[in-house]
């Protein structure tokens, strides 16, 4: 069966049931004791997730009592398995798979109120609603399935929000939270820690005393990559000013190719290749790791603001200002370029090296990258 004919058929069916459904909840309730079971939805990629999780944590400080389960994407359960604002995690397989399994397992653990904080429609709505959960809040709420939530009447979208933590905030201000913290929450702990820096000496010969850079050359679209062979010039330039600096080009194991396509130009053993070579929930201690981390818009990069490492980061398509840092600022540098093709086409780039990416220079790079080293302590230089 096709999806259209899916959406439709889900529509339809979900339509007759919410005019017989009685579930009338009383909005005093919000905010009280009488929400006992939360239900956050943040099923998407790394990064998304990551940017949850200040709203997870305004949940849980007005909700101190709740169990609150996350819905993740299936692949990242263990890299959000010790967040200590959740309780369980369950397992989210994309699309229609699993999706009538998942429906009555969500309906088995009795939910008082849903907050979807960023997952993909048309499944997202239609999986909080047949929760069977008194309360389910979502912004942007601009979906066919905008009916099944607690806050259809206005609708909004993403226009609306200035950046992703915000519109997070936003659905859990709805659900009768009022925290505005904006840090985002990854721990690290001293196992992986400890496991990865012995990793890092017996694999490299990279010591802890040794000053190390992070190059993550790839992105979830072509559209936000920086070119492989400028990343080289980079790491060539950085190497010959920093005889004691180590280069690791990180990533995932898709992207391993253009890892080794810096190296193969780099050609110099104090550049390292990690990528698809560590469990993914070991890479935030390899992250933290690094006085900072080169980086486009991409997963890796929230991950280096989780965990505190200071970032280089690369944007052309998309503005920092909706997905960049957005704490301790002056810790971050963020190189910015304006769009070469409008409208942008995103996702659908047809550029195998985007021209908004190319008037990133490596000069400005290495400027920035210079002077986050000029910042580490004196015996890691």
């Amino acid at each position: 069966m096709g999806t259209r004919i899916r959406e439709n058929l889900l529509a339809w069916g979900l339509g007759l049931a919410r005019r017989f459904d009685r579930r009338a909840p009383d909005p005093a309730e919000l905010g009280t004791v009488a929400i006992r079971r939360i239900l956050v939805m943040s099923c998407t990629a790394i990064g998304d997730t990551l940017l949850s999780t200040p709203a997870i944590r305004s949940l849980r400080q007005r909700y101190p009592q709740a169990r609150i389960v996350l819905l993740v994407n299936a692949p990242y359960h263990g890299l959000f398995a010790d967040n200590p604002d959740i309780d369980d995690l369950i397992d989210y397989h994309g699309g229609y798979r699993r999706f009538v399994r998942l429906a009555l397992a969500l309906r088995r653990e009795r939910f008082d109120l849903v907050a979807i904080l960023h997952a993909n429609e048309p499944q997202a709505t239609p999986l909080a609603y047949l929760s069977g959960a008194r309360w389910r809040f979502k912004l942007p709420n601009n979906s066919r399935f905008r009916f099944l939530l607690s806050n259809h009447q206005q609708v909004s979208n993403w226009r609306d929000f200035t950046h992703g933590i915000d519109q997070r905030l936003a659905v859990a201000a709805l659900a009768g939270a009022d925290g505005s913290d904006k840090h985002m929450i990854l721990p690290v702990s001293a196992q992986n820690r400890d496991a990865v820096a012995g990793w890092l000496q017996q694999q490299y010969g990279i010591t802890p005393q040794q000053p190390v850079i992070g190059f993550q050359v790839g992105a979830s679209t072509a559209s936000r990559r920086w070119r492989p062979e400028r990343y080289a010039e980079l790491a060539q330039r950085l190497l010959a000013a920093n005889p004691s600096l180590r280069i690791v080009v990180t990533g995932s194991p898709q992207e391993r190719a253009l890892a080794d396509a810096v190296a193969g130009a780099v050609n110099d053993a104090r550049l390292v290749v990690t990528a698809g070579q560590l469990p993914l929930t070991r890479m935030p201690a390899l992250v933290q790791r690094f006085a900072c981390l080169v980086t486009p818009d991409t997963g890796i990069m929230h991950m280096a603001i989780a965990v505190g490492t200071p970032i280089v980061g690369l944007f052309a398509a998309a503005h920092w200002h909706g997905s960049g840092p957005t704490t301790e600022l002056q810790r971050h540098i963020v190189i910015q370029k304006h769009r070469t093709c409008e409208p942008c086409l995103g996702k659908r780039c047809r550029y195998a090296a985007p021209p908004c990416m190319d008037n990133i220079t490596v000069d400005e790079v290495l400027a920035a990258c210079e002077h986050q080293l000029s910042l580490q302590p004196e015996n890691s230089q």
